[in-house]
């Protein structure tokens, strides 16, 4: 009789990997290095992807966590997490030559929470605290404002029960956590405004749904994203709540052999801020170490595409295309 053991079959989640903001991001750094030249300062990484910052490092980008260490007048780009008004009234100080990679949806957030915030409302910002996004939206609202990061801490907010509320979200977070955050929120202040799960961004809600449809076909999961990828966490998170033991990896040399061990399929995908090169090196190590063949689960489709900013349309259609994977 036939004692070998089959070897796992891998199945690629679909849609995973970048999404039109962090393309968007990255095309913005490229074409302004092509317009301006090196180098070009940007503030914080653009994307939350060390594979990605270095590959842009390498072509002329110096990535700073300080205004203060960029050269008056230089060519600056903000993250595509967006930044708080300090930080622009201190671009401006140093006459900086700002580009702006805010993703239009984190851009979207900012500005309802400067409408609430200026209609005389307190703000509570549904996110985690030291994210990046999430310190950009703090720092454009001029008033009152809060950070909720769990149910536990709706439900501590000490607040007078007249105080006129409204809450924004931070576009990365898990579906469920924010439903049930946001449930908190609505029983204990009846007239809080907010635009239920509308602030979550497309490409978190369907990469979660694909990994939640992915969870009931494999009995392991493998993330390939950064650690400080909110929606790469929350991917992982979202597996491991299906009862599916779930790892998150930023590429292939962080693989563990005994992953595979008993295992009859395994699922893969990646954060929104991930290279496709690097899942598909993560399937090339996982062959390697004894898996099977790869075949890719279907998926809802994502035609979105962000426009660039307008001082940099001509150089994107002049310069060759992207040599980061996408």
């Amino acid at each position: 009789m036939d004692m070998r053991v089959a070897a796992p079959t891998l199945l690629l989640a679909q849609p995973r990997g970048f999404c039109a903001g962090v393309v968007r991001a990255i095309d913005v750094v490229e074409q302004a290095l092509a317009l301006h030249g090196a180098p070009v300062y940007v503030f914080h990484e653009i994307v939350h992807n060390g594979h990605v910052v270095q590959s842009l490092r390498c072509r002329g980008a110096v990535f700073v966590d300080d205004i203060a260490d960029i050269p008056e007048g230089s060519v600056t780009i903000f993250s595509a997490h967006g930044v708080a008004d300090a930080v622009r009234a201190q671009a401006r100080s140093r006459s900086l030559q700002v580009i702006d990679a805010t993703c239009p949806l984190v851009a979207k957030v900012q500005l309802q929470a400067q409408r609430y915030s200026q209609q005389g409302r307190t703000v509570l910002i549904v996110g985690h605290p030291e994210h990046d996004e999430v310190v950009g939206t703090r720092g454009a609202v001029s008033g009152a404002v809060h950070v909720v990061p769990s149910a536990v801490a709706a439900r501590a907010l000490d607040l007078p029960a007249h105080t006129p509320l409204a809450y924004v979200t931070q576009t990365t977070l898990s579906v469920d956590d924010t439903r049930e955050i946001i449930a908190v929120l609505e029983q204990r202040f009846p007239g809080i405004q907010g635009p239920a799960l509308a602030d979550l961004c497309y490409a978190t809600q369907n990469r979660q749904t694909a990994v939640r449809i992915m969870a009931r076909q494999v009995d392991r999961v493998l993330v390939v994203g950064a650690r400080n990828s909110s929606n790469s966490c929350r991917l992982r998170e979202v597996a491991e709540q299906q009862g599916v033991p779930a790892w998150l990896v930023e590429d292939a040399s962080q693989l563990q052999p005994e992953w595979l061990s008993g295992a009859r399929c395994i699922g893969v995908t990646a954060g929104a801020s991930t290279p496709e090169a690097l899942v598909q090196g993560v399937c090339r190590r996982l062959r390697e170490l004894g898996a099977g063949q790869v075949r890719q689960l279907p998926g809802k489709p994502e035609a979105v595409s962000f426009r660039l900013p307008a001082g940099l349309l001509a150089a994107h259609e002049a310069a060759p295309a992207s040599g980061l994977p996408a």
